[in-house]
């Protein structure tokens, strides 16, 4: 495949401690076969009480000229070029995976407290949240003012680690939610398919739908009409693997998939771990390429996405 973009990678590194990287923000040209970090994330200020939760930076989004970074429980605007432009936190915004922009609302996973949070690009506030929770078998989408008090408890039941915004709606899902589910403008969720548990990064993709089924280390499109295609993720020779059994939580792992995006109704990006970016064929079912950016097992690929066309 030629004419492949520049993609954006953000890392998560688990068991690192204080004073080592714990991520960073890496920008790979396939077509140059260049990879270049930008951000090394090694702030002191992160919470050791947990092996993975506050670990690095996560999910990415663009306005015009910026660009936007998830870490746990902060949102980050950077330049084009990675200076820092801003810094946003709320108290509502816990364990933050991926977001998503539509408009000028940008939607973010607020995993510790069960909700998706939107922050006004334009006012650069935080305006509207929902809680998501079960009645039986039903899901249930109670919104929520995040810059009042009286919202949601901590709770962390569902995992929601991915959300998609698109002209139909809002997407989210989960580790524990088993589906990707869909929210209406009147918060009216329902189940817009079932998922593996463990899945991440599920969004619709052409006639179905496209995650990583993390758990049988593949990349999964899925099509309605019955149709489906699995991708393995790389693997390495084991000896070759740096800070093998550091984890003992057995999270930190080869072949941990993780981040996803689409370069066209054929072709995908997908991350894993140790933080490596493969080129996937999804429609004929085959690995094009990959690039491997460090064979430390604690070191996962998180957020990706594809590098703007007009920025440097």
């Amino acid at each position: 495949m030629v004419g492949l973009p520049k993609f954006i990678a953000t890392s998560v590194v688990r068991g690192s401690e204080k004073g080592q990287s714990h991520g960073g923000v890496y920008l790979i040209d396939f077509q140059n076969q260049q990879v270049e970090q930008k951000i090394d994330w090694n702030t002191g200020e992160i919470d050791f009480t947990g092996r993975g939760w506050d670990r690095g930076l996560r999910g990415i989004e663009f306005t015009d000229q910026e660009l936007w970074i998830a870490a746990s429980d902060e949102l980050f605007c950077y330049s084009p070029d990675f200076q820092l432009q801003g810094s946003y936190r709320n108290p509502y915004l816990r364990h933050c995976h991926e977001i998503c922009r539509r408009d000028n609302l940008l939607f973010l996973t607020s995993t510790g407290f069960d909700s998706l949070l939107a922050f006004n690009l334009d006012k650069r506030e935080f305006v509207w949240g929902l809680y998501l929770s079960r009645d039986g078998q039903n899901w249930v989408g109670q919104p929520f003012d995040p810059l009042t008090r009286g919202g949601p408890p901590f709770t962390n039941s569902y995992h929601i680690n991915m959300v998609w915004v698109d002209a139909d709606g809002i997407y989210l899902s989960g580790l524990n939610t088993e589906a990707l589910l869909a929210v209406s403008a009147e918060f009216e969720v329902r189940t817009f398919c079932s998922l593996p548990r463990g899945c991440h990064n599920a969004r619709p993709f052409r006639d179905g739908v496209l995650f990583n089924d993390t758990g049988s280390d593949v990349v999964r499109f899925v099509s309605r009409s019955g149709g489906s295609t699995a991708v393995s993720v790389p693997s390495f020779d084991p000896d070759t693997l740096e800070y093998r059994g550091v984890d003992d939580s057995k999270i930190a792992r080869q072949g941990f998939g993780r981040g996803l995006c689409v370069i066209d109704d054929q072709h995908i990006a997908a991350g894993s771990s140790p933080s490596t970016i493969a080129i996937i064929d999804i429609a004929q079912g085959r690995r094009l390429t990959a690039v491997n950016l460090t064979l430390d097992i604690r070191n996962a690929v998180h957020g990706l996405e594809c590098w703007p066309a007009d920025w440097p």
